[in-house]
């Protein structure tokens, strides 16, 4: 598949042809033909130089960069320097050796005025190589040189205001496609932001159907019990009720910290008569599935081992510490009004890391 840019270089190149053949075609007397002949031959290799020298299309890399969007590759398209410097050794050289090849008489004849529209030609390229101080440097020089042999009027005339035109013209074409690159890669950018926030409310949407039809299956057949029989539970069934509200409050309150285990766990803590609180307040965020999995099971091996009457489990926004868990019990059996931390276990964020227990 021909791509733009493949396009815009084949007429570039098929112009250039056709200048330089206009270059050849000696219509007038002439002097130096080699000197001629090698003006043209310096213009067609310098226009091909300027034309492919760096200038890589995305379309050939194997690679697609990682920069989102579309901004302008002014890494892959500037000329390089080089490239530059000899565009503007041509704008000089090639009008001052047409005109001294040729007699006086004869220095207004197309074969030599040719240089005023490929000067132009150049000097459009750099400008779209993105070296815009070369190509206005070229023009001011291209106007300078046709001035001292043709006269500031005639070297109007004979195509130096199409050449000043073109330049202007690639000038404002470029500033345009960047400004329209910036405003496509803002656009993408914004694009995929909403796409972004829309997966991710798509599955906050999701966690919250799974919670709820966890609630209804746990608070669900102690709620139907409850209304058939009037509220006159047996005692098992306030204990089920019992367990039935806190494992509510766990599903809405810390639901990342939960899975399987640690469920049966905080059950089981709850069973034995321990009063438990969870609480999730983000300190989960932006854990990998990997460490989360490790962490709930450090929580599993932490609630097996606890032997508190209030257990506080809570994550933590420490760099290092994911969940602390806290255990209180009354100091003396009740013969103290002030309780006792009998459990104090930091569980880190990488199981590389010692859980520190005080």
């Amino acid at each position: 598949m021909i791509s733009v840019r493949r396009l815009l270089i084949g007429l570039a190149l098929a112009f250039t042809a056709y200048l330089a053949v206009r270059g050849l075609w000696w219509t007038g007397p002439f002097t130096e033909p080699l000197v001629l002949v090698a003006a043209v031959a310096l213009y067609v290799v310098t226009t091909g130089v300027a034309l492919l020298w760096g200038n890589r299309d995305p379309d050939d890399d194997d690679v697609t960069p990682a920069a989102p969007g579309f901004a302008p590759r002014t890494a892959s398209d500037r000329m390089p320097l080089a490239a530059a410097l000899m565009a503007l050794a041509t704008t000089v050289i090639v009008p001052n050796a047409l005109s001294l090849a040729v007699p006086s008489e004869a220095i207004e004849e197309p074969y030599v005025v040719w240089y005023l529209g490929g000067i132009g030609v150049l000097m459009t390229i750099v400008m779209v190589r993105r070296r815009p101080v070369f190509a206005w440097v070229g023009i001011g020089m291209l106007a300078a040189i046709s001035s001292f042999w043709l006269g500031i009027l005639d070297a109007l005339e004979k195509g130096l205001v199409g050449s000043i035109l073109w330049v202007g013209l690639a000038q404002l074409l470029v500033m345009l496609t960047d400004r329209a690159a910036k405003d496509t890669a803002k656009l993408v950018e914004l694009q995929r932001a909403a796409s972004a926030w829309q997966a991710a409310h798509t599955v906050r949407q999701r966690e919250r159907r799974v919670q709820i039809q966890r609630a209804l299956s746990v608070a669900g057949p102690v709620l139907a019990r409850t209304i058939a029989q009037g509220g006159a539970l047996t005692r098992n069934e306030r204990v089920e009720a019992r367990l039935a509200e806190g494992s509510l409050r766990d599903e809405l309150r810390g639901a990342r910290l939960l899975d399987d285990a640690v469920r049966h766990e905080l059950e089981a803590a709850r069973r034995r008569g321990a009063t438990v609180t969870v609480l999730d307040e983000g300190g989960l965020d932006g854990i990998d599935a990997e460490s989360l999995a490790s962490i709930r099971a450090r929580l599993v091996a932490a609630l097996r081992s606890a032997e508190s009457d209030r257990l506080y489990i809570r994550t933590s926004p420490h760099e290092s510490v994911a969940v602390t868990v806290v255990g209180r019990s009354d100091a003396g059996r009740g013969l103290s009004d002030e309780d006792t931390v009998d459990l104090w276990t930091e569980i880190t964020r990488f199981p590389a890391e010692p859980d520190v227990r005080a």
